[in-house]
């Protein structure tokens, strides 16, 4: 029980769903989630540490970049949790935006993906061609 409520307290905040919602599409380094959510490095970094200590999500030191991904998201809970939010964000106007903002910085070569992959993170196994909208 104790883990639920770790989830639900740290998808309290519209910060951090719109992390989630960009994490669904592959690991990501912080400067590319500040980059999509214009917002600073502390606040975007406060909040995967949020995330990070929910159990939502896992980093990884590469230099001095840090990246971001979901935790465990093929399996149990939290696979039917990452399962719940892609659909829930496909009606909300501000995720779909970020959505399109983080592929155009893929497609400019400025993120730290190197394709766009819709949901790659959760299981998703559309083509980038067949996913261009």
């Amino acid at each position: 029980m104790k883990e639920l409520e770790q989830y639900f307290k740290a998808l309290a905040d519209t910060n951090r769903l719109r992390i989630l919602n960009l994490l669904l599409h592959g690991e990501l380094c912080v400067c590319d989630i500040q980059y999509v959510l214009e917002a600073t490095q502390p606040n975007v970094s406060r909040h995967l540490s949020y995330l990070k200590n929910s159990g939502l999500v896992l980093d990884r030191r590469d230099g001095y970049r840090i990246f971001y991904r979901l935790a465990d998201p093929k399996q149990g809970t939290k696979k039917r949790l990452f399962e719940f939010l892609q659909d829930a964000y496909k009606n909300e106007e501000q995720l779909q935006a970020d959505k399109k903002r983080l592929k155009e910085a893929i497609d400019a070569g400025s993120c730290t993906l190197g394709e766009w992959k819709p949901y790659s993170a959760v299981g998703g196994t559309k083509s980038v061609q067949a996913s261009r909208t």
